[in-house]
């Protein structure tokens, strides 16, 4: 089995839970809406909290490269720039990390959505003022997640 799809069927493995699940340094949730509905609820509810969404990613092509097959694959980023321009400023090393981003992927008349936990920063970039920044993002990103979810 090619790498990508080992790593496809670990995700999907963990994802038997219906909430918000951690595994590891990751954060997902099975949707019960097919893709461009849960799409459109991820979009709207990561606008409710006041981010903005800066790109919608296709990676679909690469993918198909790797004899993935799915026609549904994005990387939603989005971000609040004022609190990105802030906390870039002080710790230039979260540039990589930033903005924040969800990944939306179907898996039949579902959606999946991946991300990175945000704790995993936090061993990262250890400053105590970052520290509620953070927290914040993982109570935002469960919210997303949870909102996405439930309207399933």
């Amino acid at each position: 089995m090619k790498k990508p799809l080992q790593w496809m069927g670990a995700v999907c493995l963990a994802l038997l839970l219906s909430a918000p699940a951690a595994a590891g340094d990751l954060m997902m949730a099975r949707v019960n809406r097919l893709f461009p509905e849960a799409m459109t609820l991820l979009q709207s509810a990561i606008s409710s909290r006041g981010y903005t969404v800066t790109r919608l990613q296709q990676v679909n092509e690469n993918l198909q490269r790797r004899e993935f097959k799915s026609d549904m694959y994005r990387v939603v980023y989005f971000g609040k720039y004022e609190e990105v321009r802030q906390a870039t400023a002080r710790n230039p090393g979260l540039i990589p990390f930033l903005p924040l981003n969800i990944t939306i992927f179907a898996e039949g008349d579902q959606a999946i959505l991946v991300t990175s936990h945000p704790q995993m920063l936090r061993d990262y970039f250890p400053d105590p003022e970052l520290k509620p920044l953070f927290e914040r993002w993982e109570k935002d990103m469960l919210e997303i997640m949870d909102e996405v979810r439930e309207a399933g």
